[in-house]
């Protein structure tokens, strides 16, 4: 296991921060995160056209550039860093992955293409009203009409639900849980875009009456491959929270440097210390579980079950501690709408309980470990 990063990861990794630099700035974040579609499809298309990272993890054959979750790793680390308002989540490590983990190769061939060149924008409906993330607990209905599949159901908490072009959703047939390719704009599907605190991720409600759709891959066949997919984006998401995490801890560590009170850096007070130095080792703890669950995801090993239930719990914690801290840190001026303290405070909070909170996840842990 090497928890480097060879020169040509680090230079993808330059190359995206001096994109985020110039597009996602604090201004920018907070301009679209008032937006209802929350991105701006200018640079949405100069990251497929120029950078090519909508196609980074699909296979060449079907449009992609064909390398790795490793590589996905670096994007977002940098995208949450940057708090970057985008489907690219949504899209590439929900959409794609379930496509390529449950479907054939006539399903990745009619999909993967348009992701890949930044025309589609999709996502994985997986939690119902009740939040919950296992797949088994699903309520949405699929049956046979015909040669073709309708759909029934509600799913809520859907990231990006209202600006998808394509939903891909898991439902019950009468072989067991399926899952089906269902056209943003088609008859039967009624969006609605929820509330919630943190704006720079936008999550919908979305109602399916109805629908006509495509099954993806194999009737009764889905389980294990969406079993695959949240385990990849989990260790997609826990790249994202170490990002965040250490880009607070930069700000905090660079205010109690600058700031001065009874004629001393606030840095050299005792209590200012210990609270850097706790953020430190959460972060770099943070980063060993987030590479450890990206080298598995990039082996496709037994390992990754494991390893992604412990990135998701430990990176959510860590991420959320560290934000938490900036704000104490930065005092007063922390606790205001100008300071951006609060928009990644805000993030690790909804990161945390995004595909399952810590306590989900050590209770999958134990029983992947037999505990």
């Amino acid at each position: 296991m090497n928890f480097g990063f060879s020169e040509e990861q680090e230079e993808l990794r330059k190359m995206v921060r001096r994109f985020l630099e110039e597009k996602s700035p604090e201004s920018e974040v907070r301009r679209l995160m008032a937006t209802a579609e929350g991105y701006d499809p200018a640079v949405w298309a100069q990251m497929a056209n120029e950078l090519a990272l909508q196609g980074l993890g699909i296979p060449e054959e079907f449009g992609g550039q064909g390398f790795g979750p490793v590589e996905l790793y670096v994007v977002f680390e940098e995208m949450g860093a940057a708090l970057l308002c985008s489907p690219y989540f949504s899209t590439v490590a929900l959409a794609a992955n379930a496509l390529l983990f449950v479907g054939n190769d006539e399903d990745k061939a009619a999909f993967l293409p348009g992701i890949a060149s930044g025309e589609t924008i999709a996502t994985l409906a997986v939690t119902d009203d009740a939040g919950l993330w296992d797949l088994m607990a699903t309520s949405t209905t699929a049956a046979r009409s015909g040669d073709a599949f309708v759909l029934n159901g509600v799913r809520s908490y859907v990231t990006d639900g209202s600006t998808a072009t394509l939903l891909l959703v898991p439902a019950m047939t009468d072989k067991g849980l399926s899952l089906f390719a269902v056209d943003g704009d088609a008859p039967g599907v009624a969006r609605e875009s929820l509330s919630t605190m943190d704006q720079t991720r936008k999550q919908s409600r979305i109602e399916f009456t109805d629908v006509p759709a495509r099954l993806v891959g194999d009737e009764g066949g889905a389980l294990a491959g969406l079993e695959a997919t949240l385990q990849v984006a989990e260790a997609a998401l826990a790249a994202e929270q170490v990002g965040g995490a250490q880009r607070v801890l930069d700000a905090s560590v660079e205010y109690a440097k600058n700031r001065v009170q009874f004629g001393r850096p606030i840095g050299s007070f005792q209590a200012i210390k210990h609270k850097c130095a706790d953020m430190l080792l959460d972060v770099e703890s943070a980063k060993s579980a987030a590479y450890y669950a990206a080298w598995a995801a990039q082996e496709r090993n037994d390992e990754l079950p494991i390893a992604a239930s412990l990135a998701k719990s430990f990176c959510s914690e860590a991420y959320f501690h560290c934000a938490a801290e900036n704000i104490q840190i930065h005092g007063g001026i922390g606790f205001t709408w100008e300071h951006p303290a609060h928009l990644y405070f805000k993030r690790a909070k909804s990161s945390e309980l995004f595909l399952g909170d810590p306590a989900y996840h050590r209770e999958l842990l134990a029983q992947r470990l037999g505990i």
